[in-house]
């Protein structure tokens, strides 16, 4: 079970470096590691297993940032007003995207970043994506809202980019054309 002391912090290397391609049949350790990544974004949503294991609330994790360099990422979403999303991304990529943007008025967070970080993250409003689950099967995804964007953050991590490096450092909240920001 991952855990926060498992979680690397911002500053250490492998969150800057692009993640490398998994090969299939996935290996036994690769198929535990996306399990693994899947499993703490369900339960640091949990209220009562976060408490007992002193999980920080998350809906994506990805690979890097436990310190390996795998293009594996999991999402989890519950939600009412919107379809949530429950999945494992392997060797993610989006195919197609808006023109229109959006971004969370109330700024994004992540797992490996122990501080806020102000500002609007500009992220596509609607992307389609593919992937492939752990059998090895491709899928395609039109994801929109939330789990549109938590893909695009988790994918970043991937490509050794962090949530804050799209943030205008002169100007966090200077106006974003053609978006829509996303309440939540």
């Amino acid at each position: 079970m991952i855990l926060m002391e498992d979680i690397i912090r911002e500053g250490h290397p492998a969150l800057r470096q692009r993640a490398e391609e998994v090969t299939f049949p996935l290996s036994a350790e690769d198929k535990q590691l996306a399990a693994d990544l899947h499993e703490y974004v369900v339960n640091s949503q949990d209220d009562e297993i976060s408490e007992k294991y002193g999980l920080r609330a998350g809906i994506g994790l990805a690979a890097p940032q436990v310190n390996r360099s795998k293009r594996i990422f999991a999402l989890h979403i519950e939600s009412d007003e919107e379809k949530g999303i429950s999945l494992i991304a392997i060797n993610p990529r989006i195919v197609s995207h808006s023109v229109e943007k959006t971004y969370l008025s109330t700024g994004e967070g992540c797992l490996s970043v122990d501080r806020d970080v102000e500002g609007y993250v500009p992220r596509y409003a609607r992307i389609t994506v593919k992937a492939f689950d752990t059998e090895g099967k491709e899928y395609k995804k039109r994801l929109k809202g939330l789990p549109a964007i938590a893909f695009q953050h988790e994918l970043d991590h991937l490509n050794g980019v962090m949530f804050y490096d799209h943030i205008d450092p002169r100007d966090p909240y200077k106006p974003i054309p053609d978006a829509t920001p996303f309440e939540r």
